[in-house]
């Protein structure tokens, strides 16, 4: 959103002036991430984990490229060449293990982003592209952790590839064939390898340039706040550059220790042990789990074990993974209630946090063993996730009275400080 406030950019050298007027590319970044972009004065740290998830993601890019500089795409030798990594390359243990786990904090930090967009209603109108942008990146991202995961070529590479290939069978008529065509043979070999490194290396510049995509769809409404109130006016903003800069900075120094920590202190915390021995395809392992942050798609898999309506336990099982997360698209018009923000929704605020325990006992029961009573918590829970977004969501956006918001942002800060809104007088006078 253009402001008419905003601060424009003014080159003073000769040469900033000569290069603007031919190619504008630092106006464009004053205006993106600069002074010309003023943001809602109230963001909290929430509004960090955007700047970390692009942080890791270039982290990932990064020393993805270097590791691919030695690591051989082949059956054969796949599994030596990492370890030849560890052992052999100059600080080549520390590029695999901040590989390793740059994967598991950019989908910590994205699936708090998706919490962040969640509890303040990012996904409402203005900003429904933002949100759908925001759906295709963390699908991208799922696609192109698994395969990374399979590169390694340990016990649980090849067989979590061997699962996860298996779903396209649970098809009628053509799944087998589009299954050995995605693997090019019948089980995972040097074809599926070859073909999960390629797409493995190519996918991150497809997300890179689709969170340009995200990024240019946000600066167009403009940023959400924690009100859920649009600016509407110069005091309800700051500038993006210092302020916000600034916070942004002790978010990266904060995630950066958390992070030299895995790398430095537990660096296989989140991997699995079998990973560590090479793929053999006669020696399946015990137990078979995906990494930490598949768990709760994987538990909505399991959950069905019996067929019906004539359709294969294991199709719904497929159909039930992929639709967990596609309605994701279709939140921006299953929540109609005009307010954004769960800080003003109470019943709301309610049935999100039980969403929250929800998708933490999904994760658990997706890497325990499938007991009956483990089976039967998974099956409720997998209920309670689609009732959430099918069911529960469109009733309370309808039925729900939810509390006055404030007149503007800066009312809503001001109050915080000490002040009483008119809102909340009207709110005490209930």
């Amino acid at each position: 959103m253009s402001f008419p406030w905003a601060k424009q950019y003014e080159p003073k050298h000769p040469l900033m002036k000569w290069v603007d007027d031919r190619l504008p590319l630092p106006r464009f970044v004053y205006n993106a991430v600069g002074a010309g972009y003023p943001v809602p004065r109230n963001l909290n740290y929430f509004w960090n984990f955007g700047v970390l998830a692009g942080m890791f993601l270039a982290v990932q890019i990064v020393t993805g490229i270097v590791l691919a500089m030695h690591y051989a795409a082949n059956a054969g030798i796949a599994f030596d060449s990492v370890e030849h990594i560890m052992r052999d390359v100059n600080a080549g243990w520390f590029l695999r293990y901040a590989h390793a786990n740059g994967a598991s904090m950019f989908l910590l930090v994205v699936y708090i982003h998706i919490a962040r967009g969640l509890w303040y209603g990012s996904y409402k109108a203005p900003r429904e592209m933002v949100w759908l942008l925001g759906v295709v990146i963390f699908l991208l991202m799922m696609a192109t952790a698994f395969m990374g995961y399979v590169l390694p070529w340990g016990q649980m590479s090849f067989w979590g590839a061997q699962v996860i290939t298996g779903f396209f069978s649970a098809i009628p008529g053509v799944g087998e064939t589009i299954r050995v065509w995605l693997l090019g043979g019948f089980a995972p070999d040097n074809a599926a390898l070859n073909r999960f490194f390629s797409l493995h290396y190519l996918l991150p510049f497809v997300i890179a340039g689709v969170v340009i995509l995200h990024i240019w769809a946000l600066h167009i409404p403009g940023s959400s706040n924690p009100t859920g109130v649009e600016v509407k006016s110069e005091q309800d903003t700051v500038p993006f550059h210092p302020y916000y800069t600034a916070k942004d900075g002790v978010g990266v120094g904060v995630a950066l220790i958390v992070f030299a920590a895995l790398i430095f202190f537990a660096p296989n915390l989140l991997g699995h042990p079998d990973n560590y021995i090479p793929a053999n395809p006669l020696s399946t392992p015990a137990h078979i789990v995906p990494e930490w942050y598949f768990l709760p798609f994987y538990a909505i898999l399991k959950s069905f074990t019996f067929d019906f309506l004539w359709i294969p336990a294991k199709l719904w099982g497929v159909l039930a993974m992929f639709a967990s997360i596609l309605l994701l698209f279709f939140l921006p018009w299953l929540d109609t209630s005009p307010v954004r923000s769960a800080n003003y929704r109470p019943t709301y605020r309610i049935f999100l946090w039980v969403l929250l325990v929800d998708v933490i006992v999904l994760g658990y029961i997706g890497g325990a063993s499938p007991t009956p009573s483990v089976i039967l918590i998974g099956q409720l829970a997998s209920t309670y996730y689609f009732a959430h977004f099918l069911l529960i969501l469109p009733i309370v956006s309808m039925m729900e009275r939810p509390r006055p918001l404030p007149n503007s942002i800066t009312e809503a800060v001001l109050a915080g400080k000490g002040g009483t809104s008119p809102a909340q007088t009207a709110l005490a006078a209930e």
